[in-house]
């Protein structure tokens, strides 16, 4: 049963929220009257209009507001008189929709809508119960480094644009351009005519100094520095692109020491988690990826009731849509993305370093799945798999798995199934 039918509330707020103000609506238990208000987004504003809130009801104060984190959620997390229950911002779309088809909208109504579906709707909406500290960090953490991660491909993918404006040798000197070495490369030589005039000893103690041993490496590249061409010899578009390059790269230099920094942190919070090794020997997690798995399935395991729920929540499961004679099926489209984005990267690195998934893998392949709908599949088995570890607390075994998985006849194991049932691990 929802808490909101089971907890005895003195009051119910509707909150419309924004940037600089917030919509509110009131009405008390027992009442039918409601009271519409505004308060600044200010931490005083907020302070008091909580207090003076609670001295007129005193609590608990059921709160319902279109988010489940940002700003005013924080803010409002202080007060232990409160209780807040999120909203989708979908779902108050199309509750609105509902009772004002010609589209009109404005805030204070969206407040009191907020309190009509808390009111109306009680057992749709659970309170938001924050997880601890160290595994709300993780989670802060992994998103922004996430964030990151997606800014150093963006300059990246601008630095090669702007190479190949005048100097595309560069990238054929280097396969990884998200890189320290690839930065300090251009810095010191951000034209062709620069590094022509380097001597070999200085190129060469240049990549030694940078862990590349290769000789017939250095060598080739060396030998292709010296017998290449400029693409242009005009200063009006080698001198601007230069420029240009030396800004991304600072911009990229910048965005690589931050993730690494990053890494460290995220490092230093997951070991202190005790599920963290559920999940950091898992096939292809690796140091990027288990803590992110971690954060995906956090500590509260009342919160999913079973994997089912989790791959919906997650993007994971298709949807299904029937219109008369026609049905149809296609991909969540609401849904956190960056939780899917973690399960969908993940079961990626899984392809080459399990044997199940792999074969799972080249089986939906073969049945003319592409490459994004086989994996995102191969995330949906994934994801029942490991919610039964987490729920049991048991490290995943791949031969066990494999085992299990021969013991049913599973056509994923072919011919090595009769080695899985001796207990062997050739198929690992």
């Amino acid at each position: 049963m929802s808490p909101l039918l089971e907890q005895p509330f003195t009051a119910w707020v509707g909150i419309d929220w924004a940037d600089t103000k917030h919509d509110i609506c009131v009405q008390a238990a027992g009442d039918t009257r409601r009271e519409s208000g505004c308060i600044a987004h200010q931490v005083a504003a907020i302070d008091e209009w909580a207090n003076t809130l609670h001295r007129r009801f005193g609590g608990p104060i059921a709160v319902g507001l279109e988010l489940a984190k940002g700003p005013i959620v924080a803010a409002l997390q202080k007060y232990d008189f409160l209780v807040l229950f999120p909203i989708n911002p979908a779902t108050l779309a199309r509750y609105r929709e509902a009772f004002q088809p010609s589209g009109a909208k404005n805030d204070p109504g969206d407040a009191e809508l907020a309190l009509d579906l808390l009111l109306h709707h009680p057992e749709r909406f659970g309170p938001l119960r924050p997880q601890s500290v160290p595994m709300r960090t993780l989670v802060s953490l992994v998103e922004r480094r996430r964030q990151l991660v997606g800014d150093q491909n963006r300059l990246t993918n601008r630095l090669c644009d702007m190479l190949k404006q005048y100097y595309p040798q560069a990238l054929e000197w280097f396969d990884d351009r998200g890189t320290v070495l690839f930065c300090d490369f251009l810095e010191r030589w951000p034209t062709l005519r620069s590094v022509r005039q380097s001597r070999t000893a200085v190129l060469e103690r240049f990549f030694h100094a940078h862990h590349c041993r290769s000789a017939s490496r250095i060598s080739a590249r060396i030998e292709s520095i010296r017998s290449a061409a400029a693409l242009t010899d005009d200063p009006a578009i080698i001198g601007p692109c230069r420029l240009h390059v030396l800004a991304l790269v600072a911009q990229l230099r910048a965005v690589l020491a931050a993730i690494v920094q990053f890494d460290l942190e995220i490092a230093a919070v997951a070991h202190t988690l005790p599920d963290y090794a559920l999940f950091e020997d898992l096939p292809g997690a690796g140091a990027c990826l288990a803590p992110r798995l971690l954060a995906a399935f956090g500590e509260q395991r009342e919160r999913f009731r079973s994997a089912d729920e989790l791959q919906k929540y997650a993007g994971i499961a298709p949807v299904t849509e029937r219109s008369g004679k026609k049905s149809w099926v296609h991909w969540r489209l609401q849904c956190p993305k960056f939780l899917r984005q973690t399960f969908v990267e993940w079961a990626a690195q899984t392809i080459t370093r399990s044997f199940w998934a792999g074969a799972y893998y080249r089986q939906q392949r073969a049945k003319g799945s592409s490459h994004h709908i086989a994996v995102r599949a191969l995330a949906f088995k994934w994801i029942r798999i490991l919610y039964r570890c987490w729920q049991t607390r048991t490290p995943y075994n791949e031969t066990v798995y494999l085992n299990a998985l021969a013991k049913r006849g599973s056509p994923l194991l072919g011919k090595q199934g009769d080695s899985v049932k001796m207990g062997s691990c050739s198929p690992i």
